[in-house]
């Protein structure tokens, strides 16, 4: 790929960020042998837009999901997706919670019965 991959992130000016999604969207259009005219319309905007993503110009993020979402690499987003885990003391109540038996059921009012003869 081009120099643009090995750029240090964390250091990387926004304006470099920026030309590096566009580097990306055109690698990736290059790669699937499309246009830009053609991506444009599978993404549902003006070429000159995707020309100037493509370039690090005009940058919006709802133009970047609807070109990801053309190349077909939406999947991409995975990563910004929140999961809750569950730390292990938590996962230790959750256990310590579950029925460890099943009771009869009292046939009048359908709740478990209470043996007091334990």
């Amino acid at each position: 790929m081009t120099e643009i991959s090995y750029i240090n992130r964390q250091g990387a000016s926004d304006t470099s960020l920026i030309r590096s999604l566009g580097a990306f969207v055109r690698h990736h259009r290059v790669k699937q042998n499309k246009s830009q005219s053609q991506l444009a319309t599978d993404a549902g905007i003006a070429r000159s837009t995707l020309s100037l993503f493509e370039r690090g110009e005009n940058i919006s993020l709802l133009v970047f999901i609807q070109l990801l979402r053309a190349l077909k690499l939406l999947q991409l987003l995975k990563e910004f997706e929140i999961t809750e885990e569950l730390s292990p003391l938590q996962l230790a109540k959750l256990e310590q919670k579950k029925k460890i038996r099943a009771g009869k059921k009292n046939p009048e009012s359908g709740k478990p019965e209470l043996k007091a003869d334990w």
